[in-house]
Protein backbone atom coordinates (compact mmCIF):
# COMPACT_ATOMS: atom_id res chain seq x y z
CA UNK A 1 0.00 0.00 0.00
CA UNK A 2 2.97 2.30 0.62
CA UNK A 3 3.94 2.12 -3.08
CA UNK A 4 0.39 3.10 -4.14
CA UNK A 5 0.53 5.94 -1.65
CA UNK A 6 3.76 7.24 -3.17
CA UNK A 7 2.41 6.72 -6.70
CA UNK A 8 -0.70 8.72 -5.92
CA UNK A 9 1.26 11.51 -4.31
CA UNK A 10 3.64 11.72 -7.26
CA UNK A 11 0.68 11.96 -9.66
CA UNK A 12 -0.87 14.71 -7.51
CA UNK A 13 2.47 16.53 -7.28
CA UNK A 14 2.97 16.40 -11.05
CA UNK A 15 -0.64 17.48 -11.66
CA UNK A 16 -0.41 20.52 -9.41
CA UNK A 17 2.96 21.41 -10.99
CA UNK A 18 1.18 21.31 -14.36
CA UNK A 19 -1.59 23.57 -13.02
CA UNK A 20 -4.38 21.09 -13.66
CA UNK A 21 -7.41 20.23 -11.54
CA UNK A 22 -8.68 16.71 -11.05
CA UNK A 23 -11.52 17.40 -13.46
CA UNK A 24 -9.22 18.80 -16.14
CA UNK A 25 -6.73 15.91 -15.98
CA UNK A 26 -9.53 13.36 -15.78
CA UNK A 27 -11.21 14.76 -18.87
CA UNK A 28 -7.99 14.65 -20.89
CA UNK A 29 -7.04 11.07 -19.98
CA UNK A 30 -10.56 9.65 -19.86
CA UNK A 31 -10.78 8.96 -16.12
CA UNK A 32 -13.60 10.19 -13.88
CA UNK A 33 -12.38 12.77 -11.31
CA UNK A 34 -13.66 10.54 -8.47
CA UNK A 35 -11.58 7.62 -9.74
CA UNK A 36 -8.54 9.84 -10.21
CA UNK A 37 -8.96 11.06 -6.63
CA UNK A 38 -8.89 7.47 -5.38
CA UNK A 39 -5.67 6.90 -7.32
CA UNK A 40 -4.05 10.04 -5.90
CA UNK A 41 -5.03 9.04 -2.37
CA UNK A 42 -3.45 5.60 -2.78
CA UNK A 43 -6.75 3.71 -2.64
CA UNK A 44 -6.79 2.39 -6.19
CA UNK A 45 -4.11 1.07 -8.53
CA UNK A 46 -4.37 2.52 -12.05
CA UNK A 47 -4.20 0.29 -15.12
CA UNK A 48 -0.97 0.51 -17.07
CA UNK A 49 -2.73 2.20 -20.03
CA UNK A 50 -4.18 4.84 -17.69
CA UNK A 51 -0.79 5.36 -16.03
CA UNK A 52 0.86 5.86 -19.42
CA UNK A 53 -1.81 8.40 -20.38
CA UNK A 54 -1.41 10.32 -17.10
CA UNK A 55 2.39 10.38 -17.39
CA UNK A 56 2.22 11.54 -21.02
CA UNK A 57 -0.19 14.39 -20.22
CA UNK A 58 1.82 15.54 -17.19
CA UNK A 59 5.11 15.49 -19.08
CA UNK A 60 6.83 12.89 -16.89
CA UNK A 61 7.87 9.27 -17.33
CA UNK A 62 6.11 6.29 -15.81
CA UNK A 63 9.34 5.39 -13.95
CA UNK A 64 9.26 8.81 -12.29
CA UNK A 65 5.69 8.23 -11.10
CA UNK A 66 6.32 4.76 -9.69
CA UNK A 67 9.52 5.67 -7.84
CA UNK A 68 8.95 4.48 -4.23
CA UNK A 69 9.82 7.78 -2.56
CA UNK A 70 7.71 10.82 -1.66
CA UNK A 71 7.90 13.72 -4.13
CA UNK A 72 8.48 16.36 -1.44
CA UNK A 73 9.37 16.78 2.23
CA UNK A 74 5.75 17.67 2.93
CA UNK A 75 4.59 14.41 1.37
CA UNK A 76 7.20 12.48 3.35
CA UNK A 77 5.85 13.96 6.58
CA UNK A 78 2.25 13.17 5.65
CA UNK A 79 3.14 9.56 4.76
CA UNK A 80 5.03 9.09 8.03
CA UNK A 81 2.14 10.59 10.03
CA UNK A 82 -0.35 8.31 8.31
CA UNK A 83 1.83 5.24 9.01
CA UNK A 84 2.31 6.24 12.66
CA UNK A 85 -1.44 6.61 13.19
CA UNK A 86 -2.05 3.13 11.77
CA UNK A 87 0.06 1.37 14.42
CA UNK A 88 -1.44 -0.68 17.22
CA UNK A 89 0.25 1.55 19.82
CA UNK A 90 -1.59 4.62 18.50
CA UNK A 91 -4.94 2.86 18.15
CA UNK A 92 -4.72 1.76 21.78
CA UNK A 93 -4.70 5.43 22.81
CA UNK A 94 -8.25 5.82 21.49
CA UNK A 95 -7.41 9.08 19.74
CA UNK A 96 -8.83 10.13 16.34
CA UNK A 97 -6.67 10.12 13.23
CA UNK A 98 -5.44 13.51 12.09
CA UNK A 99 -5.71 14.23 8.36
CA UNK A 100 -3.94 17.58 8.04
CA UNK A 101 -5.18 19.72 5.15
CA UNK A 102 -2.72 21.60 2.96
CA UNK A 103 -3.35 24.72 5.00
CA UNK A 104 -1.57 23.20 8.02
CA UNK A 105 1.97 24.66 8.14
CA UNK A 106 4.93 22.31 7.66
CA UNK A 107 6.32 23.09 11.11
CA UNK A 108 3.07 21.90 12.73
CA UNK A 109 3.23 18.69 10.71
CA UNK A 110 6.89 18.28 11.68
CA UNK A 111 5.95 18.61 15.35
CA UNK A 112 3.21 15.96 15.04
CA UNK A 113 5.57 13.52 13.32
CA UNK A 114 8.24 14.25 15.92
CA UNK A 115 5.81 13.39 18.72
CA UNK A 116 4.99 10.07 17.06
CA UNK A 117 8.69 9.27 16.65
CA UNK A 118 9.26 9.91 20.34
CA UNK A 119 6.22 7.79 21.23
CA UNK A 120 7.60 4.92 19.17
CA UNK A 121 11.06 5.30 20.73
CA UNK A 122 9.59 5.17 24.22
CA UNK A 123 7.50 2.14 23.34
CA UNK A 124 10.67 0.36 22.21
CA UNK A 125 12.42 1.30 25.43
CA UNK A 126 9.48 0.10 27.49
CA UNK A 127 9.90 -3.44 26.17
CA UNK A 128 13.72 -3.38 26.11
CA UNK A 129 13.84 -4.53 29.72
CA UNK A 130 15.92 -7.40 31.06
CA UNK A 131 12.78 -9.57 31.31
CA UNK A 132 11.72 -8.89 27.73
CA UNK A 133 15.28 -9.46 26.57
CA UNK A 134 15.32 -12.83 28.32
CA UNK A 135 11.99 -13.86 26.81
CA UNK A 136 13.12 -12.83 23.33
CA UNK A 137 16.41 -14.67 23.78
CA UNK A 138 14.55 -17.80 24.87
CA UNK A 139 12.32 -17.64 21.78
CA UNK A 140 15.39 -17.32 19.58
CA UNK A 141 17.13 -20.24 21.30
CA UNK A 142 14.10 -22.51 20.86
CA UNK A 143 13.75 -21.43 17.23
CA UNK A 144 17.35 -22.42 16.53
CA UNK A 145 16.84 -25.67 18.42
CA UNK A 146 14.03 -26.55 15.99
CA UNK A 147 16.45 -25.93 13.11
CA UNK A 148 19.32 -27.88 14.70
CA UNK A 149 21.21 -24.58 14.90
CA UNK A 150 21.63 -24.66 11.12
CA UNK A 151 20.76 -21.94 8.58
CA UNK A 152 21.41 -23.30 5.05
CA UNK A 153 20.60 -20.02 3.29
CA UNK A 154 23.35 -18.21 5.21
CA UNK A 155 25.72 -21.13 4.67
CA UNK A 156 25.33 -20.81 0.91
CA UNK A 157 25.78 -17.04 0.95
CA UNK A 158 28.92 -17.27 3.07
CA UNK A 159 30.46 -19.98 0.90
CA UNK A 160 29.84 -17.91 -2.22
CA UNK A 161 31.31 -14.73 -0.71
CA UNK A 162 34.43 -16.52 0.53
CA UNK A 163 34.91 -18.27 -2.82
CA UNK A 164 34.39 -15.04 -4.78
CA UNK A 165 37.16 -13.46 -2.70
CA UNK A 166 39.56 -16.16 -3.91
CA UNK A 167 39.82 -18.20 -0.71
CA UNK A 168 39.78 -21.97 -1.06
CA UNK A 169 41.62 -23.55 1.86
CA UNK A 170 43.09 -22.91 5.30
CA UNK A 171 42.33 -20.14 7.75
CA UNK A 172 40.63 -17.03 6.36
CA UNK A 173 43.22 -14.24 6.40
CA UNK A 174 42.73 -10.61 7.38
CA UNK A 175 43.63 -9.70 3.80
CA UNK A 176 40.85 -11.88 2.41
CA UNK A 177 38.37 -10.31 4.82
CA UNK A 178 39.56 -6.91 3.57
CA UNK A 179 38.96 -8.00 -0.03
CA UNK A 180 35.47 -9.17 0.88
CA UNK A 181 34.81 -5.72 2.35
CA UNK A 182 36.13 -4.02 -0.79
CA UNK A 183 33.69 -6.02 -2.92
CA UNK A 184 30.93 -4.33 -0.89
CA UNK A 185 32.50 -0.90 -1.33
CA UNK A 186 33.76 -0.85 2.26
CA UNK A 187 37.09 -0.15 3.95
CA UNK A 188 38.07 -1.68 7.30
CA UNK A 189 39.49 0.96 9.64
CA UNK A 190 40.98 0.19 13.06
CA UNK A 191 40.48 2.95 15.64
CA UNK A 192 40.99 3.28 19.38
CA UNK A 193 37.81 5.19 20.24
CA UNK A 194 35.02 2.71 19.41
CA UNK A 195 31.97 3.57 21.57
CA UNK A 196 32.04 1.45 24.72
CA UNK A 197 28.54 0.13 23.98
CA UNK A 198 29.51 -1.09 20.46
CA UNK A 199 31.75 -3.87 19.19
CA UNK A 200 32.21 -2.25 15.79
CA UNK A 201 30.54 0.47 13.71
CA UNK A 202 29.40 0.29 10.09
CA UNK A 203 29.46 3.75 8.48
CA UNK A 204 27.32 3.42 5.35
CA UNK A 205 27.71 7.06 4.30
CA UNK A 206 31.50 6.87 4.02
CA UNK A 207 31.83 3.16 3.31
CA UNK A 208 33.83 2.22 6.40
CA UNK A 209 33.82 -0.52 9.00
CA UNK A 210 35.34 0.77 12.22
CA UNK A 211 36.80 -1.94 14.42
CA UNK A 212 38.96 -1.72 17.57
CA UNK A 213 42.73 -1.98 17.39
CA UNK A 214 42.74 -5.41 19.05
CA UNK A 215 40.39 -8.33 19.54
CA UNK A 216 37.73 -7.94 22.20
CA UNK A 217 38.20 -10.23 25.22
CA UNK A 218 35.79 -13.12 25.06
CA UNK A 219 36.48 -14.30 21.54
CA UNK A 220 35.41 -11.46 19.23
CA UNK A 221 38.33 -11.41 16.80
CA UNK A 222 38.85 -8.57 14.33
CA UNK A 223 38.02 -10.76 11.33
CA UNK A 224 34.76 -11.84 12.94
CA UNK A 225 33.79 -8.26 13.85
CA UNK A 226 34.34 -7.04 10.29
CA UNK A 227 32.44 -9.99 8.83
CA UNK A 228 29.52 -9.39 11.18
CA UNK A 229 29.34 -5.79 9.98
CA UNK A 230 29.32 -6.96 6.34
CA UNK A 231 26.64 -9.52 7.18
CA UNK A 232 24.10 -6.80 7.95
CA UNK A 233 24.44 -5.62 4.35
CA UNK A 234 24.57 -9.05 2.77
CA UNK A 235 21.52 -10.22 4.73
CA UNK A 236 19.49 -7.06 4.09
CA UNK A 237 19.08 -6.10 7.73
CA UNK A 238 17.33 -2.86 8.63
CA UNK A 239 16.62 -1.08 11.87
CA UNK A 240 15.27 -3.71 14.32
CA UNK A 241 11.54 -3.52 14.97
CA UNK A 242 11.89 -4.87 18.51
CA UNK A 243 14.30 -6.70 20.77
CA UNK A 244 13.50 -10.07 19.24
CA UNK A 245 14.30 -8.71 15.78
CA UNK A 246 17.57 -7.28 17.12
CA UNK A 247 18.58 -10.67 18.54
CA UNK A 248 17.68 -12.43 15.29
CA UNK A 249 19.80 -10.02 13.26
CA UNK A 250 22.70 -10.34 15.67
CA UNK A 251 22.59 -14.14 15.57
CA UNK A 252 22.37 -14.17 11.78
CA UNK A 253 25.36 -11.80 11.54
CA UNK A 254 27.38 -13.98 13.92
CA UNK A 255 26.36 -17.06 11.96
CA UNK A 256 27.50 -15.49 8.67
CA UNK A 257 30.87 -14.57 10.18
CA UNK A 258 31.35 -18.10 11.54
CA UNK A 259 30.34 -19.64 8.20
CA UNK A 260 32.99 -17.49 6.47
CA UNK A 261 35.73 -18.26 8.99
CA UNK A 262 34.92 -21.98 8.99
CA UNK A 263 33.29 -22.63 5.58
CA UNK A 264 30.77 -25.46 5.55
CA UNK A 265 32.47 -27.68 2.96
CA UNK A 266 35.95 -27.41 4.44
CA UNK A 267 34.84 -27.64 8.07
CA UNK A 268 32.51 -30.57 7.41
CA UNK A 269 35.23 -32.48 5.54
CA UNK A 270 37.60 -31.86 8.46
CA UNK A 271 35.02 -33.12 10.98
CA UNK A 272 34.10 -36.19 8.93
CA UNK A 273 37.77 -37.22 8.81
CA UNK A 274 38.01 -36.75 12.58
CA UNK A 275 34.80 -38.72 13.13
CA UNK A 276 36.02 -41.60 10.96
CA UNK A 277 39.16 -41.69 13.12
CA UNK A 278 37.05 -41.46 16.30
CA UNK A 279 39.00 -38.33 17.18
CA UNK A 280 36.68 -35.29 17.03
CA UNK A 281 38.18 -32.50 19.16
CA UNK A 282 37.09 -28.88 19.28
CA UNK A 283 40.68 -27.81 19.91
CA UNK A 284 41.70 -29.30 16.55
CA UNK A 285 38.86 -27.53 14.73
CA UNK A 286 39.92 -24.32 16.47
CA UNK A 287 43.56 -24.63 15.42
CA UNK A 288 42.83 -25.73 11.85
CA UNK A 289 40.83 -22.59 11.07
CA UNK A 290 42.57 -20.09 13.34
CA UNK A 291 39.59 -19.14 15.51
CA UNK A 292 38.86 -19.06 19.23
CA UNK A 293 37.79 -22.13 21.14
CA UNK A 294 34.32 -20.68 21.63
CA UNK A 295 33.97 -19.87 17.93
CA UNK A 296 34.96 -23.42 17.05
CA UNK A 297 32.48 -24.86 19.57
CA UNK A 298 29.62 -22.72 18.29
CA UNK A 299 30.46 -23.56 14.69
CA UNK A 300 30.51 -27.24 15.60
CA UNK A 301 26.95 -26.83 16.89
CA UNK A 302 25.92 -25.58 13.42
CA UNK A 303 27.36 -28.62 11.66
CA UNK A 304 27.23 -31.49 14.16
CA UNK A 305 23.57 -32.43 13.73
CA UNK A 306 22.94 -31.14 10.22
CA UNK A 307 26.06 -32.66 8.61
CA UNK A 308 27.16 -35.46 10.95
CA UNK A 309 23.88 -36.47 12.58
CA UNK A 310 25.22 -35.87 16.10
CA UNK A 311 22.95 -34.17 18.68
CA UNK A 312 24.82 -32.03 21.20
CA UNK A 313 24.88 -29.21 23.70
CA UNK A 314 27.19 -26.21 23.90
CA UNK A 315 27.62 -24.02 26.98
CA UNK A 316 29.57 -20.94 27.93
CA UNK A 317 29.63 -20.74 31.73
CA UNK A 318 31.16 -18.00 33.88
CA UNK A 319 33.55 -18.75 36.72
CA UNK A 320 30.70 -18.41 39.23
CA UNK A 321 28.74 -21.13 37.44
CA UNK A 322 26.25 -18.83 35.71
CA UNK A 323 25.28 -19.67 32.14
CA UNK A 324 26.29 -16.99 29.67
CA UNK A 325 25.20 -18.81 26.52
CA UNK A 326 23.58 -22.20 25.96
CA UNK A 327 22.26 -24.40 23.17
CA UNK A 328 21.08 -28.01 23.22
CA UNK A 329 19.19 -30.43 21.04
CA UNK A 330 20.26 -33.57 22.89
CA UNK A 331 17.92 -33.37 25.88
CA UNK A 332 20.39 -31.97 28.43
CA UNK A 333 18.20 -30.59 31.28
CA UNK A 334 19.30 -26.96 31.23
CA UNK A 335 18.31 -24.90 34.28
CA UNK A 336 15.69 -22.28 33.36
CA UNK A 337 13.82 -19.51 35.15
CA UNK A 338 10.09 -18.73 35.13
CA UNK A 339 10.37 -17.11 31.68
CA UNK A 340 12.09 -20.17 30.19
CA UNK A 341 15.43 -18.35 29.98
CA UNK A 342 18.61 -20.22 30.87
CA UNK A 343 21.10 -17.34 30.73
CA UNK A 344 22.14 -16.34 34.26
CA UNK A 345 21.05 -19.65 35.77
CA UNK A 346 23.63 -21.66 37.69
CA UNK A 347 24.68 -25.03 36.32
CA UNK A 348 25.08 -28.05 38.57
CA UNK A 349 28.41 -28.35 40.36
CA UNK A 350 28.75 -31.86 38.99
CA UNK A 351 28.68 -30.78 35.36
CA UNK A 352 31.92 -30.61 33.42
CA UNK A 353 31.63 -26.83 33.09
CA UNK A 354 32.03 -26.49 36.88
CA UNK A 355 34.38 -29.40 37.48
CA UNK A 356 36.91 -28.08 34.96
CA UNK A 357 37.62 -25.03 37.14
CA UNK A 358 38.93 -27.30 39.90
CA UNK A 359 41.87 -28.43 37.77
CA UNK A 360 45.27 -26.98 38.55
CA UNK A 361 46.57 -27.33 34.98
CA UNK A 362 44.14 -26.24 32.26
CA UNK A 363 46.11 -26.19 29.02
CA UNK A 364 44.13 -29.05 27.47
CA UNK A 365 40.45 -29.93 27.34
CA UNK A 366 38.88 -31.61 30.35
CA UNK A 367 36.78 -34.72 29.72
CA UNK A 368 34.15 -36.42 31.87
CA UNK A 369 30.90 -38.38 31.81
CA UNK A 370 27.95 -36.89 33.65
CA UNK A 371 24.93 -38.93 34.72
CA UNK A 372 21.76 -36.79 34.76
CA UNK A 373 18.02 -37.50 35.12
CA UNK A 374 17.88 -37.25 31.29
CA UNK A 375 20.70 -39.76 30.71
CA UNK A 376 24.48 -39.85 30.58
CA UNK A 377 26.42 -37.24 28.63
CA UNK A 378 30.05 -37.07 27.54
CA UNK A 379 31.48 -33.56 27.88
CA UNK A 380 34.68 -31.79 26.84
CA UNK A 381 35.44 -28.46 28.50
CA UNK A 382 38.09 -25.82 27.89
CA UNK A 383 38.54 -23.00 30.41
CA UNK A 384 39.83 -19.48 29.78
CA UNK A 385 39.93 -15.97 31.19
CA UNK A 386 38.82 -12.51 30.09
CA UNK A 387 40.72 -10.13 32.33
CA UNK A 388 39.75 -11.03 35.89
CA UNK A 389 36.85 -13.30 34.91
CA UNK A 390 37.01 -17.02 34.18
CA UNK A 391 34.82 -18.90 31.75
CA UNK A 392 34.37 -22.43 30.48
CA UNK A 393 33.34 -23.63 27.02
CA UNK A 394 31.69 -27.05 27.04
CA UNK A 395 30.66 -29.29 24.15
CA UNK A 396 28.73 -32.39 25.18
CA UNK A 397 26.90 -35.26 23.51
CA UNK A 398 24.76 -38.22 24.64
CA UNK A 399 26.76 -41.23 25.83
CA UNK A 400 26.26 -43.26 22.64
CA UNK A 401 27.83 -40.46 20.56
CA UNK A 402 30.98 -40.31 22.71
CA UNK A 403 32.62 -42.97 20.51
CA UNK A 404 33.41 -40.29 17.93
CA UNK A 405 35.30 -38.01 20.30
CA UNK A 406 38.77 -37.63 21.71
CA UNK A 407 38.76 -38.11 25.46
CA UNK A 408 36.10 -40.81 25.42
CA UNK A 409 38.42 -43.04 27.48
CA UNK A 410 38.04 -40.68 30.46
CA UNK A 411 37.39 -42.50 33.74
CA UNK A 412 35.95 -39.41 35.42
CA UNK A 413 32.23 -39.79 36.02
CA UNK A 414 29.93 -37.65 38.14
CA UNK A 415 26.29 -37.86 39.11
CA UNK A 416 23.97 -34.85 38.85
CA UNK A 417 20.45 -34.92 40.26
CA UNK A 418 19.64 -31.31 39.38
CA UNK A 419 17.08 -29.80 39.23
CA UNK A 420 16.59 -31.67 42.51
CA UNK A 421 17.66 -29.09 45.10
CA UNK A 422 19.30 -31.75 47.24
CA UNK A 423 21.89 -32.30 44.52
CA UNK A 424 24.05 -29.25 45.07
CA UNK A 425 21.90 -26.31 46.18
CA UNK A 426 20.31 -27.42 49.45
CA UNK A 427 22.86 -27.97 52.25
CA UNK A 428 23.12 -31.09 54.34
CA UNK A 429 20.77 -30.76 57.33
CA UNK A 430 23.55 -31.34 59.88
CA UNK A 431 25.85 -28.82 58.22
CA UNK A 432 23.04 -26.26 58.02
CA UNK A 433 22.30 -26.73 61.73
CA UNK A 434 26.01 -26.38 62.53
CA UNK A 435 26.40 -23.03 60.75
CA UNK A 436 22.91 -21.52 60.94
CA UNK A 437 23.11 -18.14 62.68
CA UNK A 438 26.90 -18.42 63.08
CA UNK A 439 28.01 -16.98 59.79
CA UNK A 440 27.37 -13.90 57.68
CA UNK A 441 28.11 -13.62 53.99
CA UNK A 442 28.43 -10.52 51.83
CA UNK A 443 27.00 -11.64 48.47
CA UNK A 444 28.36 -10.57 45.13
CA UNK A 445 25.62 -8.63 43.32
CA UNK A 446 25.54 -8.41 39.52
CA UNK A 447 24.87 -4.69 39.13
CA UNK A 448 23.64 -5.08 35.55
CA UNK A 449 20.47 -6.69 36.91
CA UNK A 450 19.41 -3.29 38.25
CA UNK A 451 20.03 -1.41 35.01
CA UNK A 452 17.75 -1.03 31.99
CA UNK A 453 19.29 -1.43 28.57
CA UNK A 454 20.98 1.72 27.18
CA UNK A 455 18.44 3.97 25.52
CA UNK A 456 19.48 3.68 21.92
CA UNK A 457 17.94 2.92 18.53
CA UNK A 458 19.54 -0.51 18.75
CA UNK A 459 19.10 -2.30 22.09
CA UNK A 460 22.22 -1.95 24.19
CA UNK A 461 23.76 0.83 22.09
CA UNK A 462 24.18 4.39 23.36
CA UNK A 463 23.00 6.60 20.47
CA UNK A 464 24.64 9.74 21.83
CA UNK A 465 28.04 8.09 22.05
CA UNK A 466 27.62 6.41 18.66
CA UNK A 467 26.70 9.58 16.77
CA UNK A 468 29.48 11.55 18.50
CA UNK A 469 31.92 8.90 17.26
CA UNK A 470 30.62 9.13 13.67
CA UNK A 471 30.81 12.91 13.71
CA UNK A 472 34.38 12.77 14.98
CA UNK A 473 35.43 10.53 12.07
CA UNK A 474 33.24 12.05 9.36
CA UNK A 475 35.96 14.26 7.92
CA UNK A 476 38.73 11.65 7.95
CA UNK A 477 39.76 11.31 4.31
CA UNK A 478 42.32 8.65 5.17
CA UNK A 479 41.70 7.56 8.75
CA UNK A 480 44.62 6.16 10.65
CA UNK A 481 44.63 2.70 12.15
Amino acid sequence: MADLNYLGRRIRHARTQAGLTLAQLGAEVGIAPSQLSLIENGHREPRLTALNAIASRLGVTVSELIEPTPPSRRDALEVELEAAQSTQAYRELGLPEVRPPRTVPDDVLTALVGLHRELERRNRLAIATPEEARRANTRQRLHMQQRDDYLPEIEELAEKDVSDAGHDTGALTHRTVGLMAERLGLEIVHVDDIPHSARCVLDLENGRIYTPLASIPGGHGLRSLALQAMAHLRLGHGEPKDYGDFLRQRQEASYYAAACLLPRAAATAFLIRARDEHDIAIEDLRDAFGVTHEAAALRFSNLATSQLGIPLHVLRVAGDGAIVKAYENDGLPLPVDATGATEGQTVCREWSARQAFARRFRTTEYYQYTDTPAGTFFEATQTGTTGADEFAITVGVPYKESRWFRGRESTIRTVSRCPDLSCCRRPDAEVAARWGGRAWVSPRVHTHTFSPLPQGTYPGVDDGELYAFLEAHRGDAHPEG
